[in-house]
C-alpha cells in the first residue's frame, strides 16, 4: 500500500476504528484508507453497509453488482474479497471466470444479464440507453434500480480508494485479473 501504517489515532479515527472492528471484524481493504479520513470514511462505510445489506436488491445481485464494478475497474482486492461471497449467493462460477477474464459472462438467468447490461453501460459510457433502462426498470422496479445505481457508485468509490493507494492483495490470493497487474495494465 501506498500510505505508511497509522502509528496513532485521534480521538475521531478511534471511534470509526471501534466501529470498523464491531460492524466489519477488522480493518481490511477501503477502509485501512478511510480511516485517515473518518469525516468521510464514516459516511461512506455506512453507505456501503447499507448497500451491501439493507438494499431492494437481493445479496446475489448485490454481489453481481460489486463484482461486475471490480472488473470493470480492475480492482482486484474487491474481487477476491467478494467472489466467494458471490458464489455462495448463487451465482455460476463459469460465468464469473468468464467476466474475471473480460469475457462476455454469458448468465443464464434473465435479472443476472439485465443487471450486467445495465451496469456495464452505465460504468463504459456513463449513460443507460433507452432499451437497456427499460429491460431494468421493468426486470427490478424503481426502487432496486435507484439501490444498484448507488450500490455501483458506491463500489465505484472503493474500489478507486483501492487501485489509487494501492491496496495489496492479502498473503497467498492471486491476481484474479490475467490483463491487471498492479498500476500497469499488461497487454495481452
Amino acid at each position: 500500500m501506498r500510505l505508511a501504517p497509522l502509528t496513532a489515532l485521534s480521538e475521531q479515527q478511534n471511534a470509526f476504528h471501534e466501529r470498523l472492528v464491531a460492524r466489519r471484524g477488522g480493518i481490511r481493504g477501503p477502509f485501512e484508507i478511510l480511516l485517515r479520513s473518518p469525516q468521510l470514511g464514516a459516511p461512506l462505510e455506512e453507505l456501503a453497509a447499507r448497500c451491501s445489506g439493507d438494499s431492494a436488491l437481493s445479496p446475489r445481485l448485490r454481489e453481481l453488482a460489486l463484482l461486475i464494478t471490480a472488473r470493470a475497474l480492475d480492482t482486484q482486492h474487491s474481487w477476491n474479497a467478494h467472489i466467494g461471497k458471490a458464489v455462495a449467493a448463487g451465482l455460476d462460477p463459469v460465468a464469473l471466470a468468464r467476466l474475471s477474464r473480460g469475457e462476455d459472462p454469458a448468465f443464464t438467468r434473465e435479472d443476472e444479464s439485465s443487471l450486467h447490461a445495465f451496469v456495464i453501460r452505465l460504468l463504459s459510457d456513463h449513460f443507460v440507453d433507452e432499451k437497456t433502462y427499460t429491460a431494468a426498470v421493468d426486470q427490478f422496479g424503481e426502487a432496486a434500480l435507484i439501490d444498484l445505481v448507488v450500490s455501483v457508485g458506491t463500489f465505484a468509490s472503493l474500489a478507486m480508494l483501492l487501485n489509487a493507494f494501492e491496496v495489496d492483495l492479502p498473503p497467498g490470493q492471486d491476481p484474479p485479473f490475467p490483463d491487471v497487474t498492479g498500476s500497469a495494465k499488461r497487454t495481452p
